[in-house]
């Protein structure tokens, strides 16, 4: 893009003006000497990035750490201080809210003030400080939504059958979900890959540029064990809950039409079918979930097997595409939980959008908690 008139042009990797770089620059040539045997010789090739890319992304994460911090720390307090929402089921609500506001609030500062120096200025200490806080708050994250999902499964498709979720049972699966994040995060300063520098040099990660087959085989498990297996599994149960809800559906239309009546449900309820609600809401999760971390896996998985295809601007989007999914999380497993939108209006009156509202989008949990009910009184 240029202006009229001679004025700046910019481009990703070059611009004119008054910041004017010399063209034999490079995007490591700012980074402190300390840090350097973190940087792999692939970023040497590239320019600077373009100022703007900095500033830019150094205010919308801010943006995104405000907004995070707000959401997840609004829910963790309705949640926790609500008697009616403190069901085992809610703990792992809660839990997932805690690793997202912690997640933002250890990344989200250093990022910033990287952005404004334009490098990683923290050091290499801090730099798997950095690593290891984003790792384990995204794996402890990745999980508690797949524990979610599978209690929901439990609840829906299992119904009587299945074994019920008691707060000491919640808590050792949440046990179950720290336990794991520690090892992976800890995995690479045991040294089992490593945190460096990613290419724009204002953050830090694993290490997806070595093709050493420590590095490499991290890569691939980590990839299947925080990625592939929770997505496998949420996409599993959230499929068999949709199909026991159909079924469900079925059973009520069936038995309404022996009762020779319209239907067993009020008319409000008869306006959408919790079938349609729940798979809209099944797919508006998954899909999150998918556009949240699927970048950071291809990146990875670009880094290891063409690394010519990355550049310092690619590198960005994962990151910012996993830290964005800390800021939807609240309103989609808080905020569209009916119960929790009546005690946020009860605290916060000026944070409810629409209260008493009946027609709205169930949640997962309250679906799973209606057709539970339904399936004892049908």
């Amino acid at each position: 893009m240029s202006v009229a008139g001679g004025g700046p042009s910019f481009s990703a990797y070059s611009w004119s003006g008054p910041t004017n770089f010399n063209g034999n620059m490079t995007v490591v040539d700012k980074v402190p000497s300390e840090m350097l045997f973190l940087v792999d010789s692939h970023w040497f090739q590239f320019p600077p990035l373009n100022p703007m890319w900095h500033a830019l992304l150094g205010f919308f994460i801010s943006l995104l750490g405000f907004i995070s911090l707000c959401g997840n720390g609004v829910v963790i307090y309705v949640f926790s201080c609500t008697k009616s929402l403190r069901t085992p089921s809610n703990l792992f609500v809660v839990n997932l809210a805690i690793s997202d506001f912690m997640l933002m609030a250890t990344m989200a500062p250093m990022m910033t003030i990287n952005c404004y120096f334009e490098t990683w200025i923290l050091g290499p200490l801090m730099c798997q400080i950095y690593g290891m806080l984003g790792s384990m708050f995204g794996c402890a994250s990745i999980w508690t939504m797949t524990i979610i999902a599978m209690d929901r499964y439990n609840v829906i498709v299992k119904g009587m059958s299945g074994t019920p979720l008691t707060n000491k049972r919640a808590l050792f699966w949440i046990f179950q979900v720290w336990l794991n994040a520690g090892v992976w995060t800890l995995a690479p300063i045991l040294g089992w890959n490593r945190y460096v520098p990613e290419g724009n040099m204002t953050s830090c990660g694993t290490d997806y540029l070595s093709k050493d087959w420590i590095s490499v085989s991290y890569i691939w498990a980590y990839s299947f064990f925080v990625y592939g297996l929770p997505l496998g599994l949420i996409i599993y149960a959230y499929w068999f809950i949709v199909k026991a809800v159909a079924a469900h559906e079925r059973q009520m239309r069936e038995q309404a039409k022996k009762m020779n009546v319209a239907s067993l449900r009020s008319s409000e309820v008869q306006a959408t079918s919790a079938e349609i609600k729940l798979a809209k809401i099944a797919m508006m999760t998954i899909s999150l979930w998918f556009m949240a971390w699927t970048p950071y896996l291809v990146i990875n998985l670009a880094g290891l097997y063409s690394p010519t295809s990355l550049s310092p601007l690619a590198s960005i989007w994962g990151a910012v595409f996993a830290k964005a999914n800390a800021v939807y999380n609240p309103i989609v497993y808080g905020i569209s939980h009916p119960k929790y939108r009546a005690a946020l209006y009860q605290k916060f009156p000026s944070l409810s959008c629409s209260a008493g509202t009946t027609t709205e989008t169930q949640s997962q949990g309250s679906a799973a908690t209606a057709v539970s009910d339904e399936k004892s009184t049908a």
